[in-house]
């Protein structure tokens, strides 16, 4: 099964890759990354000066995790004179090196880290939401080397098209959506604390809660722009995720909450399944998938009603007891009452054992 995919003009061998954060903070954890197979690595975002990081700062649940962090807390003298060269050196793929994250950060960082870079994605996280400050931020870069530029584009930004644009025709050769959710806090009931955050109690969410947000601003800007390159990030914890992302419009992917959450392991995992995954669904390869994209959702406004397999069910009650409607009982068995059935799709999409159809 060919893997392979393009971004840019670049080829990797398959399109899981680590995103931004500290899981690639320096060579060592870069070098484990690696390891895994992925098939390119992004840096930790480096920027001018080190980041001064909370402690604690990450916490995880089963969906999600909160991260405090900021940039690279090692300053980019480390990254220039002795990470990046190492890594460009001993790792025999494509690096694309992440930077933050002013006009000004630009002009000093690209011309020193473009010898080690095959690509740069470009953090907008703490930049505001003005265009024209994201079009001068992409000249800068522009001017400073002919590597493939993807601008990572933070989820509060109002318009991802018009972001999308602007960092195109300024010199962006592609976009990278999206970056953590927030702000947000984490409470502790017993302790009255806020227990992570920065001098506010605040930090950013990420996993497979946002993966809907992420799925859906890929598919916005692909469905704008048709050649540019998508790398999609946001939730992505299996090979399935990473179809989705690849039919939503994404032509490769980026993950590390997930690996915060189920383990480092995730990446080679994935990457093992993913055969399997696309053989299941019929797909032949990642360039496959890419080439058929999701199809567009056809409004309707009449309701379809749920059909019951009898010999799936269990009666755990699950959809009598979710439905908004009241429009399903339980005695010897499932019982919907059309009358009052809206035709939502709640309880197919809630039934532990696939026993709903018709409704979806």
């Amino acid at each position: 099964m060919d893997l392979s995919t393009n971004i840019s003009g670049i080829k990797i061998d398959n399109p899981v890759m680590p995103a931004s954060g500290p899981l690639v903070g320096d060579y060592e954890k870069i070098k484990f990354i690696d390891s895994m197979g992925v098939g390119a690595i992004v840096t930790k975002t480096i920027s001018t000066k080190a980041a001064q990081v909370p402690r604690p700062c990450i916490y995880g649940e089963n969906n999600f995790a909160m991260n405090a962090e900021l940039w690279s807390e090692l300053p980019p003298e480390k990254w220039i004179d002795e990470i990046l060269p190492k890594v460009k050196k001993d790792l025999k793929k494509p690096l694309i090196v992440s930077a933050g994250y002013s006009k000004e950060d630009m002009e000093k960082l690209i011309p020193q880290l473009d010898p080690f870079a095959d690509a740069f994605e470009i953090s907008t996280h703490y930049v505001g939401k003005d265009y024209n400050t994201i079009a001068e931020i992409v000249k800068a870069i522009r001017k400073n080397t002919n590597k493939p530029i993807f601008m990572k584009i933070s989820p509060h930004i109002p318009d991802p098209v018009e972001f999308t644009k602007v960092a195109i025709e300024n010199g962006a050769n592609g976009i990278v959506a999206i970056n953590s959710l927030g702000p947000t806090i984490k409470i502790d009931i017993k302790s009255r604390k806020i227990l992570i955050g920065n001098e506010k109690g605040q930090v950013w969410m990420s996993g497979p809660a946002i993966k809907p947000i992420a799925l859906s601003i890929v598919k916005t800007i692909r469905d704008a722009f048709k050649d540019i390159t998508i790398i999609g990030v946001g939730g992505i914890k299996s090979a399935d995720d990473v179809i989705e992302f690849l039919l939503a419009g994404a032509d490769a992917v980026q993950l590390l909450s997930s690996a915060l959450i189920y383990g480092k392991d995730i990446y080679e995992k994935i990457i093992n399944d993913l055969p399997k995954k696309l053989e299941k669904y019929n797909f032949k390869s990642i360039e496959d998938v890419k080439s058929q994209r999701v199809t567009d959702y056809q409004v309707k406004y009449s309701p379809n009603h749920p059909i019951v397999d009898y010999q799936k069910c269990t009666l755990c009650r699950i959809c009598e007891r979710v439905c908004p409607y009241f429009a399903i009982k339980i005695d010897e068995k499932v019982n919907v009452d059309n009358s009052k059935c809206f035709g939502c799709g709640l309880c197919e999409s809630r039934c532990p054992v696939k026993a709903i159809s018709g409704v979806l």
